[in-house]
């Protein structure tokens, strides 16, 4: 615990913030402030309860943060298909949003498995 910039899937979460900052600011995304702003804040999300979590003292309280950074991702990925469906996201973009939000999603379960299970060794 502690060094939550060493994981891989902070890491990953924290590219797909920074790729979806960029992607948001163009075309129609620059003016649609709604639509851009809740994608910015469940895309920033994910990074930072990984690694809230992360910092925290017990595993149980870890595990919980890294489920609200998955449901972040989930959130995510249902904008990103809004945002494809009205014209604002390019194909390629929604398709990496996409695999992105369901790799990390991946990668914290397996987190909370990791978590849960070194939990149940303590006891």
């Amino acid at each position: 615990m502690g060094n939550f910039q060493e994981l891989k899937v902070w890491q990953k979460a924290k590219k797909l913030a920074v790729f979806l900052y960029k992607v948001t600011g163009q075309g129609d995304f620059g003016k649609d402030w709604g639509l851009r702003d809740q994608m910015r804040r469940a895309a920033i999300s994910i990074p930072s309860n990984i690694a809230e979590g992360d910092e925290l003292d017990t595993d149980r309280q870890s595990i919980k943060f890294f489920y609200i950074a998955k449901g972040s991702s989930a959130e995510l990925i249902t904008q990103a298909i809004i945002a494809n469906e009205i014209g604002y996201l390019k194909k390629q973009h929604f398709d990496h949003i996409k695999k992105e939000c369901r790799a990390i999603s991946s990668m914290l379960t397996r987190l909370v498995q990791a978590r849960s299970i070194k939990k149940r060794l303590k006891a």
